[in-house]
């Protein structure tokens, strides 16, 4: 059996060209879940959460910390298109911590209005904050935002109430 060709990876930010591999397989934080590619993935759009983009070469794994944004897979080549992008080695975890606990705090301020775009954007850097520490091997606990938070997804608003289980009168949904 002939060797796979694998995948070309490019990730892309705003300052350029942040990553330009040839891996064997990769994984990515999808807004709904994280999903993998393999060579021969069928063609995908996807939008990305700020998370940890996963791939393997040979047998070396590598992870990198990337912001939201999105994903496209074609012809065995996945293009990723982020608005941040981190390795382990530039990552300072006592900086990030402290940029974790600013944005906990502001998020915690009574000054600051549900659903702002000021809020979005201080959840949008203790995300950032999080998945640095995630990076280092040093993961915040769990954060638990409000029904406000999911406005500032790059997906639809899962508060509504579009899902038909929540309108079938069931005890759970009132």
């Amino acid at each position: 059996m002939a060797p796979s060709p694998g995948l070309s990876v490019q990730i892309v930010t705003p300052e350029g060209v942040a990553l330009s591999s040839s891996v064997d397989e990769l994984t990515a934080p999808g807004a709904d879940g994280d999903f993998g590619v393999l060579p021969g993935h069928r063609p995908l759009m996807a939008a990305l959460r700020s998370g940890i983009v996963a791939y393997r070469q040979g047998r070396e794994s590598v992870r990198v910390a990337v912001g939201p944004g999105y994903a496209e897979v074609a012809d065995d080549r996945v293009v990723i298109l982020t608005d941040r992008f981190s390795t382990k080695d530039a990552i300072d975890p006592a900086q990030a911590r402290h940029d974790l606990l600013q944005a906990d705090e502001a998020l915690a301020s009574a000054d600051l209005v549900l659903g702002s775009p000021e809020h979005g954007d201080w959840i949008r850097r203790e995300r950032w904050a999080a998945v640095r520490l995630e990076l280092c091997g040093d993961p915040p606990p769990a954060t638990m935002h409000t029904v406000y938070e999911f406005q500032t997804y790059a997906h639809a608003d899962y508060s509504s109430e579009t899902d038909p289980e929540s309108k079938s009168g069931s005890a759970d949904s009132k």
